[in-house]
């Protein structure tokens, strides 16, 4: 593939960079990106990946624009309310990249759909918020072969990290890469989703950034991968730190 100067001129600041340049933003322009969910951070990260020049966008979402979303979801405004996401949100990344390629679901990714929607993809982006479909989500990943990057926030603290565990599957133990089921083995006893413990709106966006930031560094091989790491942030200090995560061999997903 190759750009035109349209193109070029588009994406003039990351073709300076050392660790993009010419054949990094044609990569990007060669990608296929799904994104589950269009929400606080489905809709930041899509809206950066979009502008990056992500060549292939699809943007899996069931659900309709409300106004308690508004407080945190940048990609949709008041007129917005009552529509369904995915078509406000291909509306709004075409709007900023006509370049990008962007299919949408109103669909909820199921057991019975989740091969359909995500078999083919080369990144997947996680941006939903609970436990069941981030579950399945990393079993697809790990069956199919994507990175799965993957983010999570509640009140004022949050996380974000890439799992590969489908590009190391039968190695041995000490040579594999974690899944997200090796982070968060069973379903918690008490899930909590932002709707029940609430979340400060600007926090939402900065993660759905780190997510996209993070899904162009896959993309393009620049910088270190967070595979195998995860990085937590207290938005309440500004504190962050990463820590380091191991495959599980008694994983229910990657493990022996």
């Amino acid at each position: 593939m190759s750009l035109t100067p349209q193109e070029v001129e588009r994406y003039a600041r990351h073709i300076m960079l050392r660790e993009i340049g010419g054949p990094g933003q044609t990569d990007l322009q060669a990608a296929y990106v799904v994104i589950v969910g269009a929400g606080a951070l489905g809709g930041p990260a899509a809206l950066y990946l979009a502008a990056a020049g992500v060549g292939a966008i699809r943007v899996i979402d069931d659900d309709v624009v409300s106004l308690s979303n508004l407080q945190r979801q940048v990609l949709f405004a008041t007129p917005d309310i009552g529509k369904p996401k995915v078509e406000v949100a291909r509306e709004k990344l075409l709007a900023i990249n006509p370049h990008v390629k962007v299919s949408i679901d109103a669909t909820r990714l199921t057991a019975e759909t989740a091969k359909q929607l995500i078999a083919g993809a080369d990144f997947v982006v996680d941006g939903t918020d609970n436990f069941a479909t981030r579950f399945l989500v990393n079993e697809m990943c790990h069956t199919f072969g994507p990175p799965l990057i993957s983010g999570a926030v509640g009140r004022w603290s949050a996380q974000v990290s890439v799992f590969k565990s489908g590009a190391t599957k039968g190695k041995p133990i000490a040579e594999r890469l974690p899944c997200y089921r090796c982070l968060v083995s069973e379903m918690p006893e008490a899930e909590e989703t932002c709707a029940m413990v609430g979340v400060v709106g600007p926090l939402t966006g900065f993660i759905g950034a780190r997510m996209a930031l993070e899904t162009v560094k896959e993309i393009t091989g620049a910088g270190q991968s967070l595979a195998g790491k995860l990085w937590l942030f207290d938005g309440l200090s500004g504190d962050s730190r990463t820590v380091s995560l191991k495959a599980d061999p008694a994983c229910v997903v990657c493990g022996d």
